[in-house]
């Protein structure tokens, strides 16, 4: 993250001053006991998600010194408003700063009770706070909310943490997690986000039992449509922002199913000058990744618009983006399944099963043709976010037909089924790429 943030001691001062000056509740934060991250984290296998339900923001401090996410820190709260008006972006975070204390015991100090789950970044714990002062309050009293908690010995920690405080902190739309506050306390980095009791996409696609009923049709048109309103919300900005890691694991659901981004710790700037790409090592996670990043380094607005493709995919097959439990030409999901997204005739034996044929065939075949076209291999032939949302927004409107309604067709499986074990039932951590 180090173009959109600068060293990491100017930014902890940053971080420091704010607590001071804003917050002063605050106890100030000693730069040099603090973990140093690496630069950047290397694509991995693994992943996971965190989750926070629906909370005001509470009045908290303005962290003037950390960088905006307008070029050229021009932008304005107003403006923002004008230009997006489901969403905006901030000038600085307005972010609570709580005390160590404060968050130890809103978590019942931190008590594996409370735990929602575990990632690269730390642990992710279940707390309860007053929905208007933010204090801590009894276990079950007033609001819950997500608290994660830095793992001293991260090496990735940092730099995670700050890019979540640079550009969620200052980002607020209806598709994108709401961060509430932020801790900073000798070696103690936390972040409080709002509480999503859904959990995320990637347990509802997969996950087997009476927790987590096969998602309906309609259901996950709509968890698409929230998803990628959040990522052209973002590649709308003046100055584009690239998300970096999409995949379902980070697309977490409140109560109605509204589908909101989490895990900007990845999150990057889009090119300027006239660039049409930036450079940086690759990261993000297998399987998610966009081709041309991987082999180049070369990150594109529309290097998400693959990512989108991909998750798309899962949601119309229920198969893992990667699954090495399945025969070895269908481990990876998008090049085994690209041939049968194209034939019109094959593609009924491609869709999840579970939905027991309780879709439009002709939604179906146009979601098919939306994914083929997010996963162009040329990233300039791929569609805008924008267009994106249009083509599913028009795809909702097809309704189930009676003679769709009892459609079946055999689906082209072996071995594994894609529906293997993804972690607890209600994960709610930072990624683990």
């Amino acid at each position: 993250m180090g173009n959109c943030l600068g060293s990491e001691e100017a930014e902890l001062e940053a971080v420091k001053d704010a607590g001071r000056h804003g917050q002063p509740q605050a106890a100030p934060a000693r730069a040099a006991a603090l973990p140093m991250a690496a630069p950047e984290r290397d694509l991995s296998m693994s992943s996971s998600s965190s989750g926070h339900p629906s909370s005001s923001r509470s009045p908290g401090s303005s962290m003037n010194s950390v960088a905006t996410t307008r070029s050229g820190g021009s932008g304005s709260s107003s403006s923002s408003l004008a230009a997006y008006p489901e969403g905006r972006i901030l000038e600085a975070p307005n972010l609570r700063v709580f005390t160590f204390g404060e968050l130890r015991s809103a978590t019942r100090n931190f008590r594996p009770d409370t735990v929602l789950g575990e990632g690269g970044f730390g642990r992710v714990y279940k707390g309860w706070v007053d929905e208007k002062t933010m204090n801590p309050t009894r276990s079950g009293i007033g609001m819950v909310v997500a608290v994660k908690k830095l793992n001293p010995e991260s090496v990735q920690g940092l730099q995670e943490w700050q890019s979540e405080v640079n550009f969620l902190g200052r980002l607020s739309h209806p598709n994108l997690v709401r961060l509430l506050g932020y801790c900073v306390e000798d070696r103690e980095l936390l972040l409080v986000y709002e509480f999503m009791p859904k959990g995320n996409l990637e347990n509802h696609l997969f996950r087997k039992g009476a927790a987590f009923e096969p998602l309906p049709w309609n259901l996950r048109l709509r968890i698409a449509i929230g998803a990628a309103r959040g990522l052209a919300f973002l590649h709308s900005s003046e100055k584009q922002i690239i998300y970096r890691d999409f995949k379902a694991s980070n697309i977490l659901l409140d109560t109605n199913y509204n589908a909101k981004l989490s895990d900007f710790g990845l999150a990057k700037h889009g090119p300027t000058g006239g660039d049409s790409h930036v450079t940086t090592r690759v990261m993000g996670t297998y399987g998610y990744a966009a081709p041309e990043y991987v082999a180049t380094g070369h990150l594109y607005v529309k290097s998400d618009v693959w990512g989108f493709g991909v998750v798309l995919l899962e949601m119309l097959t229920g198969l893992r983006a990667l699954d090495t439990g399945r025969p070895a030409q269908q481990h990876n999901l998008v090049d085994w399944a690209k041939p049968y997204l194209a034939d019109r005739r094959k593609l009924a034996r491609l869709v999840d099963p579970r939905l027991e044929g309780q879709y439009p065939s002709k939604a179906a075949l146009l979601a098919a043709q939306l994914t083929l076209r997010c996963l162009e291999g040329d990233p300039r032939s791929r569609p805008s976010m924008a267009e994106v949302v249009a083509a599913l927004e028009e795809i909702e409107q097809i309704k189930v037909r009676r003679r769709d309604e009892h459609h079946r067709s055999p689906r082209p499986r072996s071995g594994g089924s894609g529906s293997g074990r993804s972690g607890s039932s209600h994960r709610q951590s930072p990624s683990m790429r």
